[in-house]
């Protein structure tokens, strides 16, 4: 395959929320600039998005399609494929993106908005129901699912947290510890569950029951300290799952990196700047906890930022600083 080449001011790396709204500054702000897209949004299982002011219920790939839309109007390019690689040209040289399909496109600034993938526990069921009646965040989908009977899958004890955040959606939750130990739970958790009227279930859950297209319980394992392959009526369950972020292009390009309870994230400022001068991190690429709203936020700072910077370099190039 014949390698193409070709140079923008800015290049892209991801088209959700955060990519997309860094190219629509940029591109209103008349820089050549160049999405590139693998098609792989982080809530591609939900059916609808919340707390986003004014798209609050929107669909995500509607919202994705009229984001693709807006940018186009600015003539803003936007590629459906894989960033396999990134280097730099020389010190503070072009910045070089290759990718999958053999492209290799080159710009003065590139911005990471590549997000992260969510790795799920290997309980039979939860998989095939992420997005509907398994929910990760009551913020998402609280409303949507408030005063029924949630059940909590602990991953960690730190889900403890996520039990007592889903009680203000319900007054009927569990606490499955699954293959957490009850005795690594520290005593002012336990007092705070009991004070939330959260229900705590040792033993692990060995899948989930379904009737008609929708969740009815949880099944635990045989031999379980609350009694053989009990089950447990539940409508609604809450996961955490393991945060994977996509972070291969920034360790490529020498970014310093910040290790987190949920993962390897970029040393970033406050507009989204990486130790690596012309190399900008947004949305979930920069941080775990960043919803779509906040995601779009964090591209419009960076998009916003990187055009003053591009503007200054001209100028002082022009005056010999």
């Amino acid at each position: 395959m014949t390698e193409q080449t070709e140079k923008y001011e800015v290049i892209v790396v991801g088209g959700g929320a955060a990519g997309l709204s860094a190219a629509l500054v940029l591109g209103r702000a008349r820089r050549r600039t160049l999405v590139v897209d693998a098609g792989e949004p982080r809530n591609a299982p939900a059916a609808h998005m919340h707390g986003f002011l004014s798209r609050d219920g929107m669909a995500p790939a509607e919202f994705l399609a009229a984001g693709r839309e807006e940018i186009a109007r600015y003539g803003v390019g936007l590629v459906r494929d894989r960033a396999v690689d990134a280097t730099r040209e020389g010190d503070g040289g072009d910045f070089a993106v290759t990718l999958a399909g053999g492209r290799t496109v080159h710009a003065r600034a590139v911005v990471i908005a590549t997000g992260l993938r969510d790795e799920l526990p290997e309980v039979p069921g939860v998989a095939e129901r992420f997005g509907r009646d398994v929910l990760h965040c009551p913020y998402c989908h609280g409303w949507e699912v408030r005063d029924q009977p949630f059940g909590v899958l602990a991953t960690t004890p730190m889900s403890v947290h996520q039990a007592l955040m889903v009680s203000q959606w319900s007054n009927d939750v569990t606490l499955f510890l699954h293959e957490v130990a009850e005795q690594e739970l520290p005593d002012d958790d336990l007092r705070r569950l009991a004070a939330a009227g959260v229900r705590v279930v040792p033993g692990e859950v060995a899948g989930l029951l379904v009737e008609d297209d929708r969740l009815t319980g949880v099944r635990l394992a045989g031999g379980t300290p609350s009694g053989g392959g009990t089950t447990h009526d539940r409508s609604v369950l809450f996961v955490a799952p393991r945060a994977v972020p996509r972070n291969e292009l920034l360790l490529k390009l020498g970014a310093e990196m910040s290790e987190t309870p949920f993962g390897a994230y970029p040393v970033i400022d406050g507009r989204g700047l990486t130790t690596v001068p012309g190399l900008w991190a947004a949305g979930n690429a920069s941080g775990f906890a960043e919803q779509v709203i906040n995601a779009a936020s964090r591209g419009y700072r960076a998009g916003a930022a990187i055009n003053g910077e591009l503007l200054m370099a001209d100028l002082d190039a022009k005056i010999g600083v």
